[in-house]
Protein backbone atom coordinates (compact mmCIF):
# COMPACT_ATOMS: atom_id res chain seq x y z
CA UNK A 1 0.00 0.00 0.00
CA UNK A 2 1.56 3.46 -1.09
CA UNK A 3 1.22 5.81 2.25
CA UNK A 4 4.34 8.60 0.78
CA UNK A 5 2.04 9.78 -2.58
CA UNK A 6 1.22 13.45 -1.94
CA UNK A 7 -1.94 13.79 -4.44
CA UNK A 8 -4.02 11.24 -5.70
CA UNK A 9 -3.16 12.04 -9.05
CA UNK A 10 0.48 10.94 -7.57
CA UNK A 11 -1.02 7.43 -5.96
CA UNK A 12 -2.79 6.45 -9.10
CA UNK A 13 -0.19 6.89 -11.17
CA UNK A 14 2.27 4.92 -9.45
CA UNK A 15 -0.78 2.04 -8.76
CA UNK A 16 -1.82 1.85 -12.16
CA UNK A 17 0.86 3.45 -14.37
CA UNK A 18 -1.91 6.18 -15.78
CA UNK A 19 -3.53 9.31 -15.48
CA UNK A 20 -6.80 10.05 -14.67
CA UNK A 21 -9.55 10.41 -17.11
CA UNK A 22 -12.33 11.17 -15.58
CA UNK A 23 -13.79 11.61 -12.28
CA UNK A 24 -17.49 11.96 -10.73
CA UNK A 25 -19.03 12.20 -7.26
CA UNK A 26 -20.89 9.26 -5.61
CA UNK A 27 -23.66 9.24 -3.11
CA UNK A 28 -22.86 7.83 0.05
CA UNK A 29 -21.01 8.63 3.26
CA UNK A 30 -21.82 11.25 5.70
CA UNK A 31 -18.87 12.93 6.59
CA UNK A 32 -16.37 12.54 3.34
CA UNK A 33 -16.51 13.36 -0.17
CA UNK A 34 -16.13 10.41 -2.51
CA UNK A 35 -15.36 9.30 -6.47
CA UNK A 36 -15.56 7.59 -9.15
CA UNK A 37 -12.19 7.66 -10.10
CA UNK A 38 -11.52 6.30 -14.22
CA UNK A 39 -8.20 6.32 -15.77
CA UNK A 40 -6.86 6.68 -18.94
CA UNK A 41 -6.33 2.88 -19.25
CA UNK A 42 -9.81 2.06 -18.26
CA UNK A 43 -8.83 1.35 -14.54
CA UNK A 44 -11.81 2.60 -12.23
CA UNK A 45 -10.83 3.46 -8.36
CA UNK A 46 -12.95 5.02 -5.56
CA UNK A 47 -11.27 7.71 -3.47
CA UNK A 48 -12.00 9.33 -0.23
CA UNK A 49 -10.54 12.98 0.43
CA UNK A 50 -11.09 15.58 2.90
CA UNK A 51 -9.25 18.95 4.09
CA UNK A 52 -11.80 19.23 7.42
CA UNK A 53 -11.47 15.58 9.08
CA UNK A 54 -8.54 14.70 11.37
CA UNK A 55 -5.74 14.01 9.26
CA UNK A 56 -5.22 10.08 10.18
CA UNK A 57 -8.96 9.08 9.94
CA UNK A 58 -8.26 7.86 6.55
CA UNK A 59 -4.89 5.97 7.72
CA UNK A 60 -7.25 4.64 10.25
CA UNK A 61 -9.86 3.40 8.13
CA UNK A 62 -7.44 1.74 6.35
CA UNK A 63 -5.53 -0.27 9.39
CA UNK A 64 -9.83 -1.30 9.96
CA UNK A 65 -10.21 -2.77 6.43
CA UNK A 66 -6.82 -4.22 5.96
CA UNK A 67 -7.68 -6.39 9.51
CA UNK A 68 -11.01 -7.00 8.55
CA UNK A 69 -9.79 -8.53 5.05
CA UNK A 70 -7.17 -10.93 7.04
CA UNK A 71 -10.14 -12.97 8.31
CA UNK A 72 -12.39 -15.19 6.63
CA UNK A 73 -16.04 -13.14 6.55
CA UNK A 74 -17.32 -10.82 4.04
CA UNK A 75 -15.34 -9.33 1.51
CA UNK A 76 -13.90 -6.18 2.21
CA UNK A 77 -12.05 -3.50 -0.70
CA UNK A 78 -8.33 -3.24 -0.91
CA UNK A 79 -6.71 -0.52 -0.17
CA UNK A 80 -3.82 0.69 -2.53
CA UNK A 81 -3.23 4.02 -1.43
CA UNK A 82 -3.88 6.24 2.05
CA UNK A 83 -2.05 9.71 2.55
CA UNK A 84 -2.68 11.70 6.40
CA UNK A 85 -1.97 15.98 6.04
CA UNK A 86 -3.61 18.39 7.56
CA UNK A 87 -3.84 20.09 4.05
CA UNK A 88 -6.03 17.35 2.39
CA UNK A 89 -5.90 13.37 3.47
CA UNK A 90 -6.91 10.95 1.25
CA UNK A 91 -7.95 6.84 1.09
CA UNK A 92 -7.89 4.91 -2.51
CA UNK A 93 -9.67 1.95 -2.60
CA UNK A 94 -10.48 -0.61 -5.49
CA UNK A 95 -13.92 0.26 -6.95
CA UNK A 96 -16.63 -2.27 -6.03
CA UNK A 97 -19.00 -2.26 -8.79
CA UNK A 98 -22.63 -2.68 -7.03
CA UNK A 99 -25.55 -5.24 -7.51
CA UNK A 100 -28.47 -6.99 -6.27
CA UNK A 101 -29.06 -9.25 -3.69
CA UNK A 102 -29.55 -12.54 -4.71
CA UNK A 103 -31.48 -15.46 -3.11
CA UNK A 104 -29.11 -16.54 0.08
CA UNK A 105 -28.09 -13.13 0.42
CA UNK A 106 -29.14 -12.18 3.92
CA UNK A 107 -28.24 -15.99 5.05
CA UNK A 108 -24.64 -16.23 3.68
CA UNK A 109 -24.01 -12.25 5.22
CA UNK A 110 -25.05 -13.59 8.27
CA UNK A 111 -23.03 -16.62 8.44
CA UNK A 112 -19.93 -14.98 6.84
CA UNK A 113 -19.75 -12.24 10.02
CA UNK A 114 -19.86 -15.47 12.06
CA UNK A 115 -16.76 -16.57 10.81
CA UNK A 116 -14.91 -13.53 11.36
CA UNK A 117 -16.36 -12.96 14.61
CA UNK A 118 -15.17 -16.14 15.35
CA UNK A 119 -11.71 -15.92 13.65
CA UNK A 120 -9.18 -15.80 16.90
CA UNK A 121 -6.36 -12.62 16.10
CA UNK A 122 -6.01 -11.20 19.61
CA UNK A 123 -6.01 -12.48 23.00
CA UNK A 124 -6.65 -8.62 24.51
CA UNK A 125 -9.44 -6.50 23.72
CA UNK A 126 -8.68 -3.38 21.33
CA UNK A 127 -7.07 -2.51 18.56
CA UNK A 128 -3.54 -1.63 17.13
CA UNK A 129 -4.29 1.94 16.54
CA UNK A 130 -7.22 4.53 17.37
CA UNK A 131 -9.60 4.88 15.24
CA UNK A 132 -13.20 7.03 14.67
CA UNK A 133 -16.53 5.78 15.28
CA UNK A 134 -17.66 8.42 12.56
CA UNK A 135 -15.89 11.80 13.10
CA UNK A 136 -15.28 11.03 16.98
CA UNK A 137 -11.98 9.56 17.87
CA UNK A 138 -12.45 6.19 19.22
CA UNK A 139 -9.70 5.15 22.03
CA UNK A 140 -8.21 1.65 21.56
CA UNK A 141 -5.00 1.06 24.36
CA UNK A 142 -5.40 -2.43 24.80
CA UNK A 143 -7.30 -3.88 27.96
CA UNK A 144 -7.46 -7.46 29.28
CA UNK A 145 -11.00 -7.00 30.61
CA UNK A 146 -14.24 -6.64 28.17
CA UNK A 147 -15.79 -5.21 31.25
CA UNK A 148 -12.82 -2.14 31.48
CA UNK A 149 -12.83 -1.55 28.22
CA UNK A 150 -16.31 -1.37 27.16
CA UNK A 151 -16.70 0.82 30.88
CA UNK A 152 -13.57 2.96 30.23
CA UNK A 153 -12.54 2.88 26.27
CA UNK A 154 -16.16 3.22 25.11
CA UNK A 155 -19.10 4.48 27.35
CA UNK A 156 -16.60 6.39 29.82
CA UNK A 157 -15.34 8.19 26.75
CA UNK A 158 -18.44 9.20 24.90
CA UNK A 159 -20.18 10.21 28.47
CA UNK A 160 -17.31 12.36 29.02
CA UNK A 161 -17.09 13.79 25.78
CA UNK A 162 -21.30 14.45 26.25
CA UNK A 163 -20.91 16.06 29.85
CA UNK A 164 -18.26 18.69 28.85
CA UNK A 165 -19.89 19.52 25.80
CA UNK A 166 -23.06 19.97 28.37
CA UNK A 167 -25.06 17.34 26.38
CA UNK A 168 -25.90 15.64 28.92
CA UNK A 169 -26.33 16.66 33.15
CA UNK A 170 -25.02 15.63 36.19
CA UNK A 171 -27.71 13.30 36.86
CA UNK A 172 -27.31 11.81 33.63
CA UNK A 173 -23.36 11.20 34.36
CA UNK A 174 -24.52 9.57 37.77
CA UNK A 175 -27.19 7.41 36.43
CA UNK A 176 -24.68 6.11 33.38
CA UNK A 177 -21.63 5.49 35.90
CA UNK A 178 -23.83 3.93 38.07
CA UNK A 179 -24.66 1.31 35.14
CA UNK A 180 -21.23 0.88 34.61
CA UNK A 181 -20.58 0.16 38.09
CA UNK A 182 -22.12 -3.02 37.80
CA UNK A 183 -21.36 -4.05 34.20
CA UNK A 184 -20.26 -7.43 35.49
CA UNK A 185 -23.37 -8.17 36.20
CA UNK A 186 -24.89 -7.53 33.05
CA UNK A 187 -22.84 -8.12 30.07
CA UNK A 188 -20.71 -11.48 29.66
CA UNK A 189 -17.03 -12.07 29.71
CA UNK A 190 -16.53 -13.49 26.11
CA UNK A 191 -14.43 -16.27 26.09
CA UNK A 192 -11.71 -14.76 23.51
CA UNK A 193 -11.56 -10.91 21.66
CA UNK A 194 -13.69 -10.73 18.38
CA UNK A 195 -12.92 -8.81 15.25
CA UNK A 196 -15.64 -6.08 14.95
CA UNK A 197 -16.47 -4.48 12.39
CA UNK A 198 -17.37 -1.52 14.89
CA UNK A 199 -20.22 0.45 13.45
CA UNK A 200 -22.33 -2.15 11.42
CA UNK A 201 -25.35 -0.55 10.78
CA UNK A 202 -27.37 -0.66 7.10
CA UNK A 203 -25.08 2.23 5.79
CA UNK A 204 -21.68 0.70 5.99
CA UNK A 205 -21.77 -2.61 3.86
CA UNK A 206 -22.21 -2.46 -0.10
CA UNK A 207 -23.79 -5.50 -2.54
CA UNK A 208 -21.35 -6.23 -4.92
CA UNK A 209 -21.81 -7.52 -8.78
CA UNK A 210 -21.83 -11.29 -7.34
CA UNK A 211 -24.68 -9.98 -4.94
CA UNK A 212 -22.16 -10.27 -2.05
CA UNK A 213 -22.32 -8.24 1.01
CA UNK A 214 -18.88 -6.11 0.74
CA UNK A 215 -18.01 -4.30 4.47
CA UNK A 216 -16.85 -0.41 4.16
CA UNK A 217 -16.30 2.16 6.70
CA UNK A 218 -15.50 0.14 9.92
CA UNK A 219 -14.46 1.83 13.00
CA UNK A 220 -13.07 -1.76 13.90
CA UNK A 221 -11.19 -2.93 17.04
CA UNK A 222 -11.30 -6.43 18.83
CA UNK A 223 -14.30 -6.76 21.49
CA UNK A 224 -17.17 -8.69 22.32
CA UNK A 225 -19.21 -10.08 19.32
CA UNK A 226 -22.64 -9.04 20.44
CA UNK A 227 -21.41 -5.49 19.90
CA UNK A 228 -21.59 -5.87 16.00
CA UNK A 229 -24.75 -7.30 16.76
CA UNK A 230 -26.43 -5.49 18.84
CA UNK A 231 -25.77 -1.94 15.85
CA UNK A 232 -26.78 -4.14 13.11
CA UNK A 233 -29.96 -3.90 15.04
CA UNK A 234 -30.25 -0.32 16.22
CA UNK A 235 -31.28 1.12 12.57
CA UNK A 236 -32.25 -1.95 10.71
CA UNK A 237 -31.39 -2.97 7.69
CA UNK A 238 -30.74 -6.59 8.24
CA UNK A 239 -32.76 -9.73 7.51
CA UNK A 240 -34.28 -11.88 9.73
CA UNK A 241 -32.71 -14.37 7.97
CA UNK A 242 -28.85 -12.67 8.19
CA UNK A 243 -29.87 -13.39 12.16
CA UNK A 244 -30.62 -16.92 12.05
CA UNK A 245 -27.86 -18.11 9.83
CA UNK A 246 -25.41 -16.32 11.99
CA UNK A 247 -27.06 -17.78 15.35
CA UNK A 248 -26.55 -21.44 13.09
CA UNK A 249 -22.81 -20.82 12.41
CA UNK A 250 -22.34 -19.89 15.94
CA UNK A 251 -25.17 -19.44 18.39
CA UNK A 252 -25.52 -16.40 20.58
CA UNK A 253 -25.22 -16.73 24.67
CA UNK A 254 -28.75 -17.25 26.23
CA UNK A 255 -29.66 -13.40 27.67
CA UNK A 256 -28.55 -11.64 24.65
CA UNK A 257 -31.79 -10.10 23.53
CA UNK A 258 -31.81 -8.23 27.32
CA UNK A 259 -27.96 -7.04 26.76
CA UNK A 260 -28.64 -5.50 22.80
CA UNK A 261 -29.67 -1.80 24.13
CA UNK A 262 -26.31 -1.78 26.32
CA UNK A 263 -23.95 -1.92 23.58
CA UNK A 264 -26.20 0.29 21.59
CA UNK A 265 -25.61 3.12 24.49
CA UNK A 266 -22.47 3.53 22.96
CA UNK A 267 -23.50 4.76 19.66
CA UNK A 268 -26.28 6.45 21.12
CA UNK A 269 -24.15 8.63 22.96
CA UNK A 270 -21.91 9.30 20.23
CA UNK A 271 -25.13 10.34 17.92
CA UNK A 272 -25.51 12.73 20.63
CA UNK A 273 -22.23 13.59 20.84
CA UNK A 274 -21.88 14.13 16.50
CA UNK A 275 -25.66 14.98 16.18
CA UNK A 276 -26.59 16.90 18.81
CA UNK A 277 -29.51 17.01 21.64
CA UNK A 278 -32.22 14.59 19.57
CA UNK A 279 -30.06 11.92 20.31
CA UNK A 280 -30.14 12.16 24.49
CA UNK A 281 -33.22 10.98 24.90
CA UNK A 282 -32.19 7.66 22.94
CA UNK A 283 -29.77 8.04 25.56
CA UNK A 284 -31.82 8.19 28.56
CA UNK A 285 -34.29 5.84 27.08
CA UNK A 286 -31.43 3.31 27.02
CA UNK A 287 -30.62 4.36 30.42
CA UNK A 288 -34.07 3.80 31.87
CA UNK A 289 -33.75 0.53 30.93
CA UNK A 290 -30.63 -0.55 32.89
CA UNK A 291 -31.50 1.64 35.97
Amino acid sequence: MITDARTVEEALQRVSGADVAATRGVSGGCIANGSRVELVNGDVWFVKRSRTLPPDLFAAEAAGLRALSAAPGPRVPEVVAVHASSAESFIVMEWVEQGSRGRGFAEEFGRALARMHRHRSSDRFGFERDNYIGATPQPNAWMDSWYDFFRERRIGYQTSLARDSGLIHADDVRDLEAIMGRIESILPEPDRPSLLHGDLWGGNYLVDSGGNAVLIDPAAYYGHREADLAMTELFGGFSSGFYSAYDREWPLEPGYRGRASLYNLYHMLNHANLFGQSYVSGVRRIVRTYR
